[in-house]
C-alpha cells in the first residue's frame, strides 16, 4: 500500500519537492533557488535547464532527508509559476531561448499592436484575460519573431512550447525519450490562447498571434494520469498538474463557490471559486480556470493578480542591502509606530489587477526628513495589504458575494505584523492554515485523487486545520483614511513609461 503523495513545486525564485502523508502532513521537503536573469530593464528570464537540474536535485534531496522509498509514493503532481514561457527542441530537449518569466514586460509592443483593433479587452470574452504582458501567448510570439529559425521549426512541429508545468512533466516522463507533452486547463487558461468554453486552443487566436498549433501541448484535466516518471521516481504515475495559484486554492480546500484564498509569494494572488460557470469581470479581475478533476465539470475562478509583494522584500534585501534576510523585514518595520506618512507602490513591472497598466513604475511618496529605514520597511509590507484590499473590493463587486474571511498561505503569512495589518485594512478575519505550503499540497492532492490515494473532497477537507487567525482592530475611519492615501499614491505611478 502506498503511504505518500508528492509534488514538484516549481516557483518563480525556487523549486521544491514535498512529500505528504495521507492526512496532508509534510514528511519530506527539499528546496533550492535558481538564478534570476535581467538582460534589460523590464526583462526577466530563467534558464530552463537550470530549473530542470534543480528539480532533480530537490527530488533526490527530499527522498534522502526523509528516508522515503520512492515505491511508497502513490503519485506525483506538478505545480508551477504560471505564464513563464519555454520553447525547446523536441529531439534534444534544448531550449531555443531562456524562459521568459511572467513578470517580463518586453511584449508590451505586441500587446499594444493587438489592442489597436478592439482594445485591451479584445480577447476577454473568449479567454477571460485582458491583453497584457503577463500572459504566455505574446511571449511565444516574441520568441517566434525574434529567435532565428524557430518559426520554421515550429511550423514543422520540431519545437515545443510549454509553461513550466509542461517543461517539468515532459522531462520527468522521459524528455526526448518519449516525454509526455501536456498541460492542464488551469495553466492553459493563462496563455491567452485557450477558449474558456471549449477548454481547448482557439484557432482564431492562434492565427491572430501567428502561433502554430503543432507546438502546443495537449490540454488535459488537472487530475489524471498523464504518464509515468523516469529516473529517481521511476514508474510513479505523474497524475496532477495545476498552476501554483490554483494549486493553493485546491490545497486550501476552497471547493465551494464563494470560498477564496490569497497566496503571498513573489507576487500576491487571490482566487475566488465561482463554480462551474465562468463569471466575466467588469472590475479588472481575470476569469480563469480553477481546476478540473478527471471527468467532472471544470471549476472557474475570479482572480486578482498582484505582480510584486514578496519580491519587494527581496528587492530591499538584494538591491538596497537594507536587510540580511527576508525575515528581518518584520523586526525592522516594528521599530516604528506607523508608516510615517509614506506609501510604497511597487509597480516594478507595471500594475496588474485591477489596473492593468504597463506604463506604471514604482514610487515612494510622502517622503520627509523624518522618514527612516523602519518606515520604508513598514510601507513595503503595507503595500502588500493595500494591493490585496484593491483586489478584494473588485471581487466583491464582480461576484456580488461579500467575502467574510480570507484564507491565506505562502511565505509571507508568518509575518505577524503584515497579517494583522491585512485584517485591519480589509475589515475581515484573516486565517492561516496548519500547512501553509498549500501550493505543493494542492498538486499532491490532485495527483493522489487521480490514483485513488484520496477518494473525494471530504477526505481533503478533513485534513484542513486552522493554525492562526487575525481579527481587525482598526477603526473604520482610520482604515478608509489610510486606504484613500494609498489610492492617491497609486495614481502617481501612472504614465511613467511611454508605451
Amino acid at each position: 500500500m502506498a503511504k505518500y503523495a508528492a509534488a514538484v513545486d516549481q516557483g518563480t525564485t525556487s523549486t521544491r519537492f514535498m512529500i505528504f502523508n495521507h492526512s496532508g502532513q509534510v514528511v519530506g521537503v527539499d528546496q533550492k533557488e535558481h538564478e534570476q536573469i535581467y538582460p534589460k530593464p523590464g526583462w526577466v528570464e530563467h534558464d530552463p535547464l537550470e530549473i530542470w537540474k534543480r528539480t532533480q536535485e530537490v527530488i533526490e534531496g527530499a527522498l534522502r532527508k526523509s528516508n522515503v522509498d520512492p515505491k511508497d509514493i502513490a503519485a506525483v503532481g506538478v505545480t508551477n509559476q504560471r505564464e513563464t514561457t519555454v520553447v525547446w527542441e523536441k529531439a534534444t530537449g534544448k531550449p531555443v531561448y531562456n524562459a521568459i518569466v511572467w513578470q517580463d514586460t518586453r511584449t508590451d509592443k505586441i500587446c499594444n499592436e493587438l489592442a489597436a483593433d478592439g482594445g485591451q479587452d479584445r480577447l476577454r470574452p473568449k479567454t477571460g484575460l485582458p491583453l497584457a504582458t503577463y500572459f504566455s501567448g505574446p511571449k511565444i510570439k516574441w520568441i517566434l519573431d525574434n529567435v532565428p529559425g524557430v518559426r520554421e521549426k515550429a511550423e514543422k512541429g520540431e519545437v515545443l512550447f510549454g509553461n513550466i508545468d509542461t517543461w517539468v512533466i515532459w522531462n520527468l516522463t522521459g524528455g526526448p525519450q518519449g516525454g509526455v507533452h501536456v498541460t492542464d486547463v488551469s495553466n492553459a487558461s493563462r496563455t491567452m490562447l485557450m477558449n474558456l468554453e471549449t477548454l481547448d486552443w482557439d484557432d482564431e487566436i492562434l492565427k491572430l498571434m501567428g502561433i502554430p498549433r503543432a507546438m502546443l501541448p495537449a490540454v488535459r484535466p488537472s487530475s489524471e494520469v498523464y504518464g509515468h516518471a523516469r529516473g529517481l521516481l521511476e514508474g510513479i504515475p505523474v497524475a496532477g498538474d495545476l498552476g501554483d495559484q490554483q494549486a493553493a486554492l485546491f490545497g486550501q480546500a476552497c471547493y465551494d463557490p464563494g470560498e477564496a484564498k490569497n497566496t503571498y509569494g513573489t507576487g500576491c494572488f487571490m482566487l475566488l471559486n465561482t463554480g462551474t460557470k465562468p463569471v466575466p469581470s467588469k472590475s479588472g479581475l481575470l476569469t480563469t480556470l480553477g481546476y478540473k478533476i478527471g471527468n467532472q465539470p471544470a471549476v472557474y475562478c475570479l482572480e486578482g493578480s498582484i505582480a510584486i509583494t514578496g519580491a519587494l522584500v527581496q528587492w530591499l534585501r538584494d538591491n538596497l542591502k537594507m536587510i540580511e534576510n527576508s525575515k528581518d523585514i518584520e523586526p525592522l518595520a516594528r521599530t516604528v509606530e506607523d508608516n510615517g506618512g509614506i506609501y510604497f507602490v511597487p509597480a516594478f513591472s507595471g500594475l496588474f489587477a485591477p489596473y492593468w497598466r504597463s506604463d506604471a513604475r514604482g514610487v515612494i511618496v510622502g517622503l520627509t526628513r523624518y522618514i527612516n529605514r523602519g518606515h520604508i520597511a513598514r510601507a513595503a509590507l503595507e503595500a502588500t495589504a493595500y494591493q490585496t484590499r484593491e483586489v478584494l473590493d473588485a471581487m466583491n463587486k464582480d461576484s456580488g458575494v461579500p467575502l467574510t474571511a480570507l484564507k491565506v498561505d505562502g511565505g509571507m503569512v508568518y509575518n505577524e505584523l503584515l497579517m494583522q495589518f491585512q485584517a485591519d485594512i480589509l475589515g475581515v478575519p484573516v486565517i492561516r492554515p496548519k500547512v501553509a505550503e498549500t501550493t505543493s499540497l494542492g498538486a499532491a492532492y490532485a495527483a493522489g485523487l487521480a490514483v485513488g490515494f484520496w477518494n473525494n473532497f471530504d477526505e481533503l477537507r478533513a485534513n484542513w486545520g486552522k493554525d492562526a487567525e487575525w481579527h481587525p482592530k482598526m477603526s473604520a475611519e482610520e482604515r478608509e483614511k489610510l486606504y484613500a492615501g494609498w489610492k492617491k499614491a497609486v495614481e502617481r505611478t501612472f504614465g511613467w513609461v511611454e508605451v
